[in-house]
């Protein structure tokens, strides 16, 4: 294997492998490294938003999604903290028959696109990358042990940080920020034999977990896909333990019924999740961030597959003009940080407002009633949910004025 490559992804989920295979489209020498071995389970809610679905589309790796276990979503039901519920419809996708979305176990998802990348990219399973190599201050490889416990070197004249929340190169550099205003705590657990399931995925703004939701998600073959989201803030000041709270969900009066015949499989799990409610640094000499490692997960839904897939193709487009150049500084690499903010800043701030909107149990109380009884209502949001509206709309007061009147 040679020594010297264009780019070296540490972390081989959505964003590190997308970012590998339009690298590769590109003609760029990549090398591909994860600590684990694919398949390998990730804790997350599954959901695969109509964004994810673009860029398969372009990957040409719907179809292999839709051969693997999963449930095509057909829309989302939302239930008010006064118990009020709404299915809202994914509006279809112009010019495609394929589904709007998906639900699919990350142990399917990520390695369809590892094995893709696989195809096309150099890659190293069971690598544990330990340490970065370091050139007048500019970030030029790796280091770390492979699966004999064998210590490498690698060599590029990039490193592109795709390891997650907890990533090694933003801790080793010292851009790791753990702020509990700006993170997202979650629990997951697999269910089998929840009942009244439909193709819809499940969002319930539960009172005791606002700002934040109960998720219930369906997937292949009666397994469920159910969590708990919440501001790491108020899990603080109110003293919530988040694995009981999950617990208290399943079994209040609400839910306990679907659940009462459930079994659970394995154990509730809990992870972090650096929301987008503020712009992190995600470059700098010799290095970029995607995904969860740059901070980009979406801090009103939740979701980061997405937009981890879009950081790791804007890397690729950006990385792709910076190796013709031959500039791998800060300054060069700007641009990444730059085409990032341009493409979601928009989104992330008008979600930021929709999270602490969230807060507030009438608004939430009003939205879903309204809803309830007015088509209009539900086409509005059907509408910001496929960026047919914009989600600033539901930020002007003239929207809750209208809603008033509906």
């Amino acid at each position: 294997m040679a020594s010297q490559y264009d780019l070296i992804i540490v972390g081989a989920g959505p964003s590190g492998s997308t970012c590998a295979l339009y690298a590769a489209r590109a003609g760029l020498k990549v090398l591909l490294l994860d600590k684990s071995t694919f398949p390998r389970d990730k804790i997350c809610g599954d959901a695969i938003s109509g964004k994810s679905v673009n860029y398969l589309e372009e990957l040409g790796l719907v179809e292999s999604v839709q051969a693997s276990p999963q449930v095509a979503v057909s829309g989302i039901l939302f239930s008010a903290p006064n118990g009020t519920k709404i299915t809202v419809p994914f509006i279809p996708r112009e010019n495609s028959k394929v589904s709007p979305g998906f639900v699919c176990r990350r142990e399917v998802y990520d390695n369809i696109l590892f094995q893709e990348a696989k195809k096309n990219v150099e890659t190293i399973e069971d690598f544990k990358v330990t340490d970065f190599l370091q050139e007048d201050g500019r970030i030029t490889g790796v280091t770390g042990t492979n699966a004999d416990k064998v210590e490498k070197q690698f060599n590029a004249k990039v490193v592109v940080g795709a390891d997650g929340y907890n990533s090694i190169l933003s801790r080793k550099l010292g851009f790791y920020e753990h702020d509990p205003k700006h993170w997202v705590v979650a629990t997951r657990a697999y269910y089998r034999g929840v009942t009244e399931m439909t193709d819809a995925i499940e969002i319930h703004f539960v009172k005791d977990v606002l700002p934040g939701y109960f998720w219930i998600f369906p997937l292949e073959d009666g397994l469920v896909n159910v969590g708990i989201g919440m501001l790491h803030t108020e899990l603080k000041k109110r003293r919530i333990s988040l694995p009981q709270a999950h617990v208290a969900a399943v079994e209040s009066p609400y839910f306990r019924e679907r659940f009462q015949n459930a079994e659970l499989l394995g154990k509730i799990s809990g992870w972090n999740l650096p929301v987008g409610s503020k712009q992190r640094k995600a470059s700098g000499d010799g290095f970029v961030l995607l995904g969860d490692a740059a901070g980009l997960i979406d801090p009103f839904s939740g979701e980061g597959i997405g937009n981890a897939m879009c950081s790791g193709k804007i890397a690729a487009e950006v990385l792709t003009e910076v190796c013709k150049s031959n500039d791998f500084s800060a300054q060069r690499l700007r641009e990444y940080d730059q085409k990032l903010w341009q493409e979601l800043g928009d989104e992330l701030r008008t979600s930021t407002m929709l999270q602490k909107l969230g807060r507030f149990q009438p608004l939430l109380n009003l939205v879903v009633n309204k809803a309830a009884k007015s088509n209009d209502v539900r086409t509005l949001i059907s509408e910001m949910m496929a960026g047919v509206t914009p989600r600033s709309v539901l930020l002007n007061p003239w929207t809750y004025l209208r809603l008033l009147f509906v």
